[in-house]
């Protein structure tokens, strides 16, 4: 059978994996980057981008999954969906140690139903422990019951999860046991360990120095999870130092950030334990309800201590970070794009909506990053990081995941007071070879499919 055959002609091709940064042409065939060429071969399809960027599909490297909708049986798409809406056509999920159900089970399901991009998981500590009995995020579990968390966790990498998850800034009950024995599976295949570390603002630098222990006392991979919300309190400058010196001591630590200057949690979490506001030195109106009765209100004491006695599990908005740390973190040639992206009853931060849109327009058009450092911040660094040599370039046989856009015309739209607003300005967004969205419009929201490794 005849395989189908595109072209993309005319573009100003990135492709920071080959070092490629030139107006040419793009043959895709089967489904795969057949060649990069100045010469105009002959295809089925043909695609005009003059004018515009073409470049390797956005790898969102750290968000967090739809839900399962319990009326239908069906994944949710909301967030896939806006995910697309921006360009990302891989989306890393199960981060933050939360899985929303078993990580392979989801990633069956994602290639039954299909899903507005392509799915990754990592596997969750917290998910793991809570499966196995350790419901009290307090306090620490027994030996027996790490070995049934390994077990598992063990099972889910040999069957496609890229990494291991923490959440321990949620768990603080968490053992160095439990962290060393899940992470010491993922030095077999070369796997990711990553974390919500344990704690922010001035804790952040002793907790920055457990993630690069488990980095050399493992031998793996370590990526440090949104470093923007966990240093982004007058600490940043210190912490990428400190950062930098890790990996002069041969600790592979790198990071990810979304382009915001304020975090989303539960009201429920450890986040707000008693002493926060000394610790964020802010008043309750720095948070923002995002859910129930209260949603779109800035908090209070009452309405505080009655959401987290009542509906701990409402979202909130916690405006409480620095502006010139968040960009500070995204300068960096240490840190990479992640939304951190997460909903509850479809609402939730801007962040799962305008991340990558709000990263191009703000720093890449404006000329802060240049555009192929720009570009590798959202494909190849996070495709090199979870070692998917077919994502994040545009090599021969790669899969033909591939973003098609106007600098001057991509924008983000989502707010705080409403946060699924669709991102705009994406000429093309292709999958696999195959159109999933064009002008803005999606035009085929199944065609993701599961990452595994």
């Amino acid at each position: 059978m005849k395989e189908k055959t595109l072209l993309i002609k005319n573009g100003r091709v990135v492709d920071p994996a080959q070092n490629i940064d030139k107006v040419c042409n793009v043959l895709v065939r089967g489904g795969k980057v057949a060649e990069v060429t100045e010469a105009l071969p002959e295809a089925e399809v043909v695609i005009d981008a003059t004018g515009k960027i073409v470049c390797p599909g956005f790898i969102d490297i750290h968000t967090h999954e739809d839900f399962l909708d319990e009326k239908t049986g069906k994944l949710e798409t909301n967030m896939s969906e806006s995910g697309l809406h921006m360009g990302v056509t891989l989306r890393v999920c199960g981060n933050c140690g939360i899985n929303v159900m078993d990580p392979v089970e989801y990633l069956d399901r994602i290639d039954n139903e299909g899903a507005a991009a392509n799915v990754a998981m990592m596997a969750g500590h917290r998910y793991l422990r809570e499966m196995n009995g350790g419901n009290d995020k307090y306090k620490p579990v027994d030996g027996e019951t790490v070995e049934k968390m390994k077990k598992k966790a063990e099972e889910y990498l040999d069957k496609g999860c890229l990494g291991v998850s923490f959440g321990v800034k949620y768990i603080p009950g968490t053992t160095w046991a439990e962290i060393t024995e899940l992470s010491g599976l993922c030095r077999k295949d070369g796997k990711i360990v990553t974390s919500h570390v344990r704690n922010d603002v001035d804790g952040v630098f002793e907790a920055a120095e457990e993630l690069a222990r488990i980095g050399k006392e493992c031998g793996v991979k370590v990526q440090f999870s949104h470093v923007g919300s966990m240093g982004g309190y007058g600490q940043m400058e210190k912490l990428l130092s400190d950062i930098e010196a890790f990996r002069k001591d041969g600790v592979d630590m790198m990071c990810d950030c979304y382009p915001y200057n304020a975090f989303s949690t539960s009201i429920g979490e450890t986040t707000y334990d008693d002493g926060f506001l000394e610790s964020y030195q802010a008043d309750y109106d720095s948070i923002l309800i995002v859910g129930g009765k209260y949603a779109g209100m800035r908090c209070n004491e009452a309405m505080f201590r009655e959401l987290r006695a009542t509906a701990p599990e409402t979202a909130t908005v916690g405006y409480f970070m620095k502006a010139e740390d968040v960009e500070r973190a995204l300068m960096s040639p240490l840190v990479m794009i992640g939304s951190d992206g997460i909903r509850q009853d479809g609402q939730g931060h801007p962040r799962a909506s305008g991340s990558f849109a709000k990263f191009i327009k703000e720093y890449v058009a404006s000329g802060k990053i240049s555009l192929s450092e720009g570009v590798a911040k959202v494909t190849s660094m996070a495709a090199e990081r979870l070692g998917l040599a077919n994502k994040g370039n545009l090599k021969a046989g790669s899969d033909a995941d591939i973003v098609i856009f106007s600098l001057d015309e991509v924008r983000d739209n989502a707010t705080f007071e409403n946060g699924q607003l669709d991102s705009q300005g994406f000429s093309y967004v292709l999958i696999g070879g195959e159109v999933a969205l064009k002008d803005d419009k999606i035009i085929d929201g199944r065609l993701g499919r599961s990452v595994r490794r």
